[in-house]
Formats: C-alpha cells, structure tokens, sequence
C-alpha cells in the first residue's frame, strides 16, 4: 500500500513536471526573437536552424504541445484523485482537486511559463531537440488535430489578405521602435530615421517635391554668360532648363558640366552652347512613391527628377537628397541658405512658414499633428478651416491653436501656433475645429 502510494506520487510529480515542460516550451518558442534566431542560424548555430524550423510549421508545435499538455494534466488529474479516495475515501476527490490545480497553477503554469518568457531565447535552444522528437513521437495525432484546425482556419483570413499582413508586420515594427524610443532605449534620432525608413511605402513623390514656383531654373534663350552667372549663384549644382515658358523643361544643366564645357572653349562664355552639354530631363508621376522612387534614382544613377501631374504638367521636382532627407532629416552644407522655417518663441508659441511640412514640424518638435490629408501646415490649416483664412484668425484643433500671421493672395505664408489642453468629454476633433476667433 505504502509502495502504490509512493509511486503514485512520484507519477503525479513526473507529469506536473511534463506539464511545466510542454507550458514553458510553447511560451519561449513563441516569445523568442526571430531575428536573433536568425543571426544565430546564419553563424552556424545548429540549434537556432531547429528552432527556426519548428517555427515554419507552428501548427505541428501547437498541436503537440496542447496534446502533450492535455495528456499530462488529465493523467495527473486521475492519479491524484484515486490516490486521494484510497487515503480519505469520497471527500478526497475535492482535496486531489484542490490540491492539483494548486500545483499546476504555480508549478506547472506560472512558474515556467514567467521564467520561458524572461529568457525565452536561452529556454527555445534547450527544448527545441526535445520538443522535436516529441513531435516526431505524436505526429499520428496532431495530423488529426491539424486536419480539423485547418477547415476552421480556412474560414479566417488568408493568402488573399497578404498586404493586411505586411501591413501588420509594419505596424508591429514602428510599435516596437515608438515602444523603445519612449523606454529609453532607442534614441529619438534613431527611432525618426527607422520610422522615415518605414514611410517610404506610404509617401508619394508629391508628398515631398520641390514645388514649381520655388524651382531654380535656366532659360535655354539666356546668353551663356548669363546662364553661368545664375548657376554659379545658386546655392544648387543641377538646374532644369526651359525654353519659351518655364514649365517647358527641355533640360538639366549640371555645372560640374558647365565648368568642363567652360574650359574646352579657353573659359570663354561666349563660345558655349548650353544644350550642347544639357542632359535630357527625366519625368516621374506624382502619384510614384519615395520607394519606388529611391529605387530608381539608385538603379538610374541619377539624383534628380522633374514631377508631373496626370496631364503631363510639371508640378516640381524630386531630389535623392530630399528623400533620403525624409530618413535622417534635414541636409545642410556649407552652401546651403540658413533659412529657419520652425521659430520657437520664448512664451512657448511656434512661428513656422505655410509651407513647412506637416512631418517636418512633427519630428522637430515631436508633435503628432495628422499629415493624411494636406502636407503642409498652412494646407492642414485650409483644410480644417474649409475655407482660405485672412491674417488675424485663428483655429484651435488637434490640440493646437493656430493664428494667421501672413497670406499673400490665396497662400498662408506664417502661422503662430501654441498647444492648448484638449476638452475633457469630446473627441478631440470635433469640438475643437468648431472654435473659431475672428481677427
């Protein structure tokens, strides 16, 4: 009697302690960092490659480790029960009970569970050969159960919501990034450089472009004296070139080129034939994104790009530098104007141009102003305001409130805004776009 009593509980610790493998072993392999397991597989780590592979075919692992679970928990269960009725007769069922799920709980759940979650990489290497002969050993029984998910599964989303998917991933990593910058451990300038990398996708050229009015251009009819003159003075080594109207770019004038064509002729201007040395312009949709446009940049060895609209319309032009100022930020050499488009004020206010990117001023000031609709913070304003403002007013709306400083003609050119509480109860939008001071 004593013999069967001990062994019985011998048995019951055998499959508690089964239990806590199964449970810890399903947390780590779904904790553990794929990327890491990644690194590790590519140096050669032979367990990292098995648990990579167990990984591509999770519902085998699933299966298993529900099965084994179940298994071990119910034998434990039946163990106890029986053991405890031979000790106290029928009252024992509700000790065995009692006492079990005590164990399981702590031992067989919490405990290994809290620890395979904490050094999830460490515990998926050790229980990855294990767990694989396990699965080996119960294969005849999770291709049953594998069977039976599959024809629920195929009632959920699949292969055809693959860009749901993508898109989910995306959003999981600049969770990640946001979760890191505000913990500490990713600095603020990483984090915006990682999640420029991400908006790639997302932004069009458009999006972006220097806009037509504020293009720098060379007129093929200029005498070449003329032509060298404003080139030199640009602050810009590549220039679009037009003939009769300006939005009839028949070229771009590089003046690394200019120099060379300059000193063939014994630096003589007069002797220069522009076009001669021009290269032809090349012409993208506005509606092309920064990927796609990165891309071709890098696989056309070019670094500039004039934007049109669906007419065939130049509407500006698109850099290399401006997209990859999108990742790092703002680009400045020695060259280049110091123009400062962003003035924080001493009383808290912000001064910025109409046309400061809406992303531009969230990054700077790591506000959360809605770029969805309108790229530029005077055409956030129109657009709230649905209707084009006059100096003086005001608007209050995403938490912020924005005075009109300056328009020429239709355009805001300077804006003061100063971030004010939201409204308790509301919804931040409503409430906030009614409120409206005349100037």
């Amino acid at each position: 009697m004593t013999l069967s009593i001990g062994l019985s509980i011998l048995a019951i610790i055998v499959l508690i302690a089964l239990s806590a493998f199964f449970n810890g072993s399903e947390t780590a392999l779904t904790a553990v960092s794929r990327a890491r397991l990644h690194a590790l597989e590519e140096d050669g780590n032979t367990k990292a490659k098995l648990v990579n592979k167990l990984l591509a075919t999770p519902e085998k692992m699933i299966g298993t480790v529900l099965l084994g679970n179940t298994l071990v928990d119910v034998l434990a269960a039946a163990l106890a029960s029986n053991l405890a009725v031979e000790v106290y007769g029928e009252v024992g069922v509700v000790y065995a009970t009692a006492i079990v799920t005590v164990l399981i709980v702590i031992f067989a759940a919490v405990l290994p569970k809290t620890y395979a979650l904490a050094y999830s990489d460490r515990v998926a290497l050790i229980v990855a050969p294990i767990m694989r002969g396990i699965i080996l050993v119960l294969t005849p029984f999770t291709k049953a159960i594998e069977f039976v998910v599959r024809q629920f599964l195929k009632l959920t989303p699949g292969k055809a919501d693959d860009n749901a998917n993508i898109l989910a991933a995306r959003e999981e990593i600049r969770g990640t990034i946001d979760l890191q910058a505000k913990e500490g451990t990713v600095a603020k300038g990483d984090a915006n450089m990682l999640g420029g990398v991400l908006d790639l996708r997302d932004l069009q050229v458009a999006d972006i472009m220097v806009h037509r009015t504020k293009m720098e251009t060379i007129n093929a009819d200029d005498t070449p004296a003329r032509v060298l003159e404003e080139l030199l003075k640009s602050q810009y080594t590549r220039a679009p070139v037009w003939r009769d109207e300006p939005e009839n770019i028949v070229g771009v004038l590089h003046t690394k080129d200019l120099l060379a064509a300059l000193a063939r002729s014994g630096w003589d201007p007069s002797k220069l034939d522009i076009m001669s040395f021009a290269t032809a312009p090349w012409f993208v949709p506005d509606t092309t994104t920064l990927k796609d446009q990165l891309n071709q940049f890098l696989k056309n060895k070019a670094q500039m790009a004039l934007v049109v609209d669906e007419y065939g319309e130049v509407q500006g032009l698109i850099t290399l530098e401006d997209i990859l100022e999108e990742i790092v930020g703002q680009i400045a050499d020695e060259h280049d104007t110091q123009e400062t488009h962003i003035r924080v004020q001493p009383d808290g206010t912000v001064n910025v141009d109409g046309t400061v990117a809406i992303r531009d001023l969230n990054r700077h000031l790591d506000w959360d102003l809605p770029d969805e609709e309108a790229t530029t913070i005077a055409g956030l304003v129109i657009h709230e305001a649905q209707t084009i403002p006059e100096p003086g007013q005001q608007f209050t709306f995403h938490g912020f409130r924005f005075e009109i400083l300056r328009k020429s003609r239709n355009k805001i050119t300077a804006l003061r805004i100063k971030a004010v509480p939201k409204p308790e109860g509301g919804d931040g939008k409503s409430a906030e776009t009614s409120s409206l001071d005349g100037g």
